[in-house]
Formats: structure tokens, sequence, C-alpha cells
């Protein structure tokens, strides 16, 4: 019966997905986007001098992935779940009104995005309702990042003794925030409830100086340091090689001094770091996978040309201080499968699974989950056979499979090193 079952309705099928080509991506083949892609259509073009900056895995209305298999009726993914919610599972069908609750990434940054936040449900419904041109929907969008490869960020703000130590030593950005508030934050110190008010007193500040104020600041800071290296002199306590790669990215830019208030985070391969509701953050450099909860909504505080809202900014952000340690997401070890490692962040919208088949496993079954996944080839070949699908399914480095709730792959290795994949899921 379930081959008849599926003659009109598989469960499981190969994706072809949307890229999305902006200017602060990796040009050409220097880009891991652009290396999936070829890998996944060696017929696909790669041209050289152009940014291919993300590849959107999803039923997002800017970017749904479409099906690559002719004998399915309908073209994207989109189209495909709203005809048959159930593949979602139940519960995820139920909580998230017939929608996949997640978009899955790959990023490949080689200059910074904007240093932004996204806002917590309630936030987002009200910003949509007063301004639908900058705020285009009503969900939250917390995010995880896990780097493929040496990954670095902004994330959070820094504990109160680094910031207190750059506005010592880096008098242009104390002018910026002015010494009442430099002084409020000081004397604050152990206090964590005066900590986050002077802290917000401090960044909004900042925030809130006027324009030519900041880039006569910006531009005595960039010469200082630039001739302080050039005489030989250590400009770690400017943050100085910092300072000058965004300031040649985004000349002028208030976002610039965001690097003496969020810690710079870097991360090694595999290693992840979750970004919740009013979380300061940009990327600045790398590779990584990153899943989000289903939204376009950012407010941006600089390294952009575009709107910032600095009011709805300086009131929604958390003002935590802490460790940049503190900002590393741990993953853990599935208790039933060794191959399988888990990013479990604390939302109910999405979960990442790291898969890695070692090379001495030849047979290996992708376990079903009760909820959609999509499964992602980063390295190496397999042939996937599944009850759910139409015939089998070739994979290799690059490859995006769908895979209805509750359906189990069977995967049969062919490469000698094995297969690493990532899967985005939703376990409620």
């Amino acid at each position: 019966m379930a081959s008849l079952r599926h003659a009109h309705n598989p469960g499981v099928f190969p994706l072809t997905c949307a890229v999305q080509n902006y200017a602060w991506g990796k040009v050409g083949l220097d880009s891991e986007v652009a290396k999936l892609v070829l890998g996944g259509d060696p017929l696909a073009v790669i041209e050289d001098g152009k940014p291919y900056a993300e590849l959107w895995m999803g039923t997002h209305p800017k970017g749904d992935a479409h099906i690559k298999d002719n004998r399915i009726a309908q073209t994207t993914l989109g189209q495909w779940i709203a005809h048959f919610p159930a593949c979602l599972g139940s519960k995820v069908k139920d909580t998230f009104q017939g929608q996949l609750p997640f978009l899955f990434k790959v990023l490949s940054v080689n200059t910074a995005l904007s240093i932004q936040a996204h806002p917590n449900r309630e936030l987002a419904a009200r910003l949509h309702a007063q301004f639908p041109e900058h705020y285009p929907d009503n969900n939250h969008k917390p995010e995880m990042a896990i780097a493929l490869t040496h990954f670095q960020g902004l994330c959070g703000f820094r504990q109160v003794e680094e910031i207190l130590g750059f506005l010592k030593c880096v008098p242009e950005f104390r002018a910026l925030v002015g010494n009442k508030a430099a002084e409020e934050l000081q004397c604050s110190a152990g206090d964590a409830v005066r900590a986050k008010h002077a802290l917000k007193k401090c960044f909004t500040r900042m925030m809130n100086c006027e324009k030519k104020v900041f880039v006569d600041q910006l531009n005595m800071l960039v010469k200082r340091v630039t001739e302080e290296g050039a005489a030989g002199k250590d400009t770690g306590s400017s943050n100085g090689e910092l300072l000058l790669r965004l300031h040649s990215q985004y000349p002028g830019d208030i976002g610039c001094f965001s690097i003496y208030f969020l810690n710079h985070v870097l991360l090694d391969p595999n290693q992840a770091m979750f970004l919740g509701a009013n979380e300061p953050h940009a990327y600045l450099y790398g590779d990584c996978i990153e899943c989000m909860a289903c939204s376009d909504n950012t407010v941006r505080a600089g390294l952009t040309p575009k709107y910032i809202d600095v009011n709805t900014l300086c009131e929604m952000l958390n003002y935590s201080p802490a460790p940049s340690a503190a900002k590393i997401f741990p993953p853990v070890q599935d208790g039933s499968d060794p191959c399988v490692t888990v990013y479990d962040p604390p939302v109910p919208d999405f979960t990442v699974m790291r898969i890695q088949v070692p090379a001495s496993v030849k047979q290996y079954t992708v376990a079903p989950v009760d909820s959609a996944s999509i499964l992602l080839v980063i390295e190496g070949d397999a042939t996937a056979t599944s009850a759910a699908a139409l015939s089998d399914v070739s994979l290799r480095r690059g490859s995006v499979l769908f895979v209805s709730a509750n359906e189990s792959v069977l995967l049969h290795v062919a490469s000698p090193s094995g297969v690493t994949m990532f899967r985005a899921c939703c376990l409620l």
C-alpha cells in the first residue's frame, strides 16, 4: 500500500534552492554558497565577479525552493506544502498554521552585515501594525548560526569592565558617549540592574549623536590608529585592526563604534551562536549554516546604508553584559545515534542536526521525526532511497532534500570519506 499512497503524493524529493546575490557576499567560487550550488547542479553557471551571499532552503516568498522532479505537479515547496499540509507533521501543522516554521540558509560573508536585532513576537506585531513598510510581518526572528569555516561576528554587549577599558583608551569613543554617561557606567560596576540602565544610556547617547560629531570623531580615531599602526605600535587597546577593516567597508558609519560595546565572537567550524530576540549582532566574515524563524523583521543599528530606526533599537535591546564565550551555543550529542549532533535552541521554531556518517558505515538511516525537515549535504556522495520517494535520489555536496514528517531515508554511502549533512526540522 505504501507505494500506492505515494504514487500521487511523494513525501521525499530533491530541491533547487534560491540564491541571494547581496553585495556583502563572497565572490565567485570563493563563496561556499557558490560551491554548494555548483556541487548540487554541475550545469549551474557561477560568475567570477558576482557575490553569492545566501542560499535559501525553505518556502519564504522571496525565495521559495523549486521541486527538482517534473513528475510532481506543484513547482515549489511552498505550493506543495499548501496542498499537503500533513507533511509538516500534525503538531507543527497546528502550531504554525500549516506553514513551514523555519528558513534554512547557508551564508558566505565577505564584508560585514549591518548591526541589527530582531524583535520578539509582541514588538514585531506592534512594529508591523505601525510601520509595515519597514517591518513586513508580525513574527519574531530568532536565529542560529553554525560555522562551516572560521567565522567572525559581533554579538551581545561586552562585560562592563571591557567597555570601561575602551572608554578610557579611546577618547574619540568617550566623546560620543559623554563623560556623564561614562561615569554612570563606572559607578554601576557590580550592580546588574544599574549596569543595564547605564549601558542603555551610554549606547543611546552614542546612537543619537549628531552626524557631524561622530564623523569627525571617527575620522580622528581612524587617523590616530592608522598612524600608530604605521609606527609599529600595538593598536589592540583601540581594537584597531577591526576598526580599520569596518571603516574601510563602511566609511563614516556610526556602526564602526559599536565594536567597543559588542563582543567580537570567533567561531571554529561546527561551533554555533544563538541570537535570541533583542540581541544586537552582526556577522563580519566567514561561511555558516543559519536557521531562523520565518520572518524578515530587522531593526538596524549601523554598518548599513539602509533605514536605521534608532529609537526602536535603543528601547528594545537586551543590555545584559556577558563574556564572548557565553555567546557560543553548545550542541548536544544525540543519545540514540552517535552520528548525530543536535543544536536545539530555546525556541520552538527550529532545531538543527549535524549528521556525520563515518567512512566505515556504508548504509545509514536518517531517522524519522514528527516534523518536515530539509537536509543539506556538505560533503560526500550517497544514494537516498525511501518508500516515500518516487525514485532513488543521488546525493552529493550541495544536494538538498525535503523529507516529510515521519518518513525515513536510507543512505547508501558511496564516498570513501563518508557523508556530512545538516538537517533542519521543528521538534515540538
